[in-house]
């Protein structure tokens, strides 16, 4: 017993010494900065509530005053179709994911979504969107041929229905 409480520590010692002697970054190397590209897209998103946006959780609210269509402090979740057109059997050519919390009590929202593609040039890559959504979204990020992206997402609703939710998007997108 006594000498296997002498190796645990004398292997603690050793293991204490090896992480203080190493280094923990590598040799610097020279930055070279890419050129800076900018892109500008344009599609649609297409909801269908209750089907690609689902309100997923709702504050217990009994008041008269909460009697919109959509809550205050309700959480949505969203899986919607991207597509070149307005119209339903327009080219797919990704989707929307995210979640939108319906902050305001004039039915604003905070959203969080990710606009990925999955056709054409873009292929495999995708924007982070994360902002209020009036009048515009702030892209914060992305992944593929959009890494380290910045910009902004402009919408403009086409059709907003009971059933139905037809967003045009235009994004200027600034990445390397």
């Amino acid at each position: 017993m006594r000498g296997t409480l002498m190796l645990s520590w004398v292997l603690i010692i050793c293991l204490s010494l090896v992480a203080v002697q190493s280094q923990y970054y590598s040799e610097t190397l020279p930055y070279r900065p890419r050129p800076v590209k900018v892109t500008n897209l344009h599609f649609f998103m297409h909801e269908f509530t209750g089907i690609t946006a689902v309100q997923v959780a709702q504050v217990n609210i009994t008041s008269s005053d909460n009697n919109s269509s959509v809550p205050f402090a309700s959480l949505v979740a969203v899986n919607d179709p991207l597509r070149t057109g307005p119209e339903p059997d327009s080219e797919l050519i990704g989707n929307v994911q995210g979640i939108a919390l319906l902050a305001g009590m004039n039915a604003s929202s905070t959203q969080y979504i990710d606009f990925g593609f999955n056709t054409g040039k873009f292929n495999g890559s995708s924007l982070s969107v994360f902002s209020r959504g009036e009048p515009g979204l702030a892209v914060v990020g992305g992944r593929g041929r959009f890494m380290m992206a910045t910009g902004v997402a402009q919408f403009n609703p086409i059709l907003i229905n009971a059933t139905n939710v037809i967003i045009e998007f235009n994004v200027t997108v600034i990445h390397y």
